[in-house]
């Protein structure tokens, strides 16, 4: 027996070894650029929702009959719904398409991650001298690097819609409240107590920008723990009994991807309300 046989014979004798990374495991490469698994579901995620709103543009009509008319009521009951959190119809107008946007990315993410295939289907490869199996599909959000990702850009859309609104100069005074440093010179044989008081409001903006950093963990680290224990709870399950067991677990997880997106979806646009209230008003 030659000596490539004798490895392939060893290595088919040991046992596969499979188990639930904390990172998305790497399936390929483009131009140096590597493609993990979580992000080849992302992709899919993105085609799906490119290719649904592609075909329901074409069918829209002046006067909307069946599914239109169904879309119509979702969408009046999306925008009382942010009408709710931000108490203005023509900022839920301007807030809606981004967090809708999330929701629906965040929703087709979290249940493509359900399906089956999904961290079964895949290759082995050899770390260390044992071989590993390698899923090709892995649920986006249960990367880290996706909800961290996700996380930021509804931060800082936040930010972006604040300056838009309200002004940069206001905006920035939020963090660094430079005009309470301005007003000193002004008030101050009025009340002598401003020379105390106004460097403390200014430099209150600080907790504002660690609050910002904590928005920014909080979006990502809710969203990642839900979707990444859900993950290695249903392999739990299915490593013990494939059949029935893991069915309830099946329907609750569907119910917490449908929860965990819906609350990003508000979160972000929480801190959009936020962002374009004056600070006397925040």
């Amino acid at each position: 027996m030659t000596e490539n046989a004798e490895q392939m014979n060893t290595q088919a004798n040991q046992e596969i070894q499979s188990e639930t990374t904390l990172f998305a495991e790497p399936v390929g490469t483009y131009h140096h650029f590597t493609i993990t698994n979580s992000l080849l579901t992302s992709w899919i995620a993105v085609a799906i929702l490119v290719i649904f709103f592609v075909s329901i543009k074409k069918k829209i009509k002046k006067i909307p009959r069946g599914v239109q008319n169904i879309f119509e009521l979702i969408l009046e009951q999306a925008l009382e719904l942010a009408d709710s959190i931000t108490g203005d119809r023509k900022k839920s107008e301007k807030f809606l398409p981004i967090a809708l946007a999330l929701f629906l990315f965040i929703l087709v993410n979290n249940w493509l991650g359900l399906l089956p295939g999904m961290g079964t289907i895949g290759f082995i490869e050899s770390h260390g001298g044992h071989p590993m199996f390698i899923p090709l599909f892995r649920g986006g959000t249960a990367d880290i690097n996706t909800t961290l990702a996700l996380a930021l850009f509804a931060v800082i859309a936040s930010h972006i819609m604040g300056v838009i609104m309200i002004g940069a100069w206001q905006h920035f005074n939020k963090f660094i409240n430079i005009k309470s440093f301005i007003a000193i010179p002004g008030k101050i044989k009025k009340d002598f107590a401003v020379i105390l008081v106004n460097p403390i409001q200014a430099f209150v903006g600080i907790i504002e920008f660690i609050g910002e950093i904590a928005k920014v963990a909080s979006l990502s680290f809710r969203l990642f723990g839900n979707i990444f224990a859900g993950e290695v709870l249903l392999a739990s399950m299915m490593a013990l009994f494939a059949y029935i067991l893991p069915l309830p677990f099946m329907f609750l997880e569907i119910i917490v991807g449908l929860i965990q997106a819906l609350i990003f979806a508000m979160l972000t646009l929480v801190f959009m309300t936020i962002a374009t209230q004056n600070h006397e008003e925040h």
